[in-house]
């Protein structure tokens, strides 16, 4: 089983609040946690109070394995987690997913598609000038005509 140190969201509708909790990898985000190590709140105005932890704990989850995600890392190092024996590399922290060259990828396709669309305005304005044109010579045609 695969464990993870990661954030549970509570809170209301843009008032997020977080809970800092060891959880199998498996799991939803919200869903069943091992143990809750404490709670981060970074919409609160005092800085002291903005997220607790229980450094033991979170010690004895990286010990054993556990892997924090980028945030719970950089939260464990304003909390003093990583002093002493204890050191954690860039191997053991989980990086988020759907970073970087995504997104890099999807831009491309969005301003791929953008010229397409373009390109197919362009063309349909050309036909319509063409049948205006067509139009206005085939009455000029019927009226010489007559």
């Amino acid at each position: 089983m695969a464990v993870v140190i990661r954030l549970k969201r509570t809170g209301r509708r843009n008032r997020p609040c977080y809970r800092i909790s060891v959880a199998d990898s498996r799991s939803p985000r919200d869903g069943r946690v091992l143990e809750s190590l404490g709670f981060y709140d970074p919409v609160c105005p005092a800085a002291e109070r903005q997220h607790t932890l229980d450094v033991d704990r979170a010690r004895h989850w990286l010990q054993h394995g556990a892997k924090p995600s980028e945030t719970v890392h950089s939260l464990f190092k304003a909390h003093g987690v990583y002093e002493g024996d204890l050191e954690l590399g860039k191997d053991k922290v989980r990086k988020r997913k759907g970073r970087g060259t995504a997104t890099k990828t999807r831009v491309r396709k969005h301003a791929a598609k953008a010229a397409r669309a373009d390109a197919k305005t362009a063309r349909q304005a050309e036909r319509k000038v063409a049948k205006s044109a067509a139009r206005k010579a085939a009455k000029a045609a019927t009226a010489a005509a007559e």
